[in-house]
């Protein structure tokens, strides 16, 4: 009963803004200046973007929890530096964590297969439909020249608020439509 009422807790803060989507040019507006924020951040990221056949921006992305915990976003898809498609990505998740948290993600799809087999998906489901690697960088290093081996990798950046778990493992992605 006591882990009923945190999950109830949890959607409350959290699933609330699923209910109140924003428009097109919103999101537009923030998607902007979340790729502005990942040049300034991430040396050599708007090279290794452009190496994407495409990639996800999720500006804002809120993830609240205190044992259960759920995350909401909205961002876009954009193939050949124009926004195609609008999506929003949901998680929920059990066990040690605490806080809120803000954060920004980028998932670039560096096959063209990839992005495919995503554009083609009813919900794609992070570490279910596609393994995605998460970048990891240091200090100064440029990310330009960065190899993978996954077809699929994301960059979390941006984070604002205290929370003890980062990963977008479990995550579901799924179209929107916003006006």
């Amino acid at each position: 009963m006591k882990k009923l009422k945190y999950l109830l807790f949890v959607l409350l803060l959290v699933f609330p803004m699923s209910m109140m989507a924003k428009s097109a040019a919103a999101i537009n507006s923030e998607v902007n200046l979340a790729l502005s924020d990942f040049y300034s951040e991430v040396r050599g990221g708007k090279n290794f973007l452009a190496r994407a056949k495409g990639y996800l921006v999720f500006p804002e992305v809120v993830k609240a929890g205190f044992g259960i915990g759920g995350e909401y976003g909205e961002g876009a898809l954009i193939v050949n530096k124009r926004i195609v498609a609008y999506y929003n990505t949901v998680s929920a998740s059990v066990g040690l964590q605490f806080g809120v948290q803000k954060k920004s993600i980028i998932i670039a799809f560096l096959t063209n297969s990839a992005l495919r087999r995503f554009r083609r998906s009813k919900g794609f489901k992070v570490g279910v439909d596609g393994s995605v690697a998460i970048a990891k960088w240091g200090a100064g290093k440029d990310i330009s020249n960065l190899t993978v081996k996954e077809p699929i990798v994301a960059f979390v950046f941006g984070n604002k608020g205290l929370m003890y778990n980062i990963t977008i493992e479990g995550s579901k992605i799924s179209r929107i439509y916003p006006k």
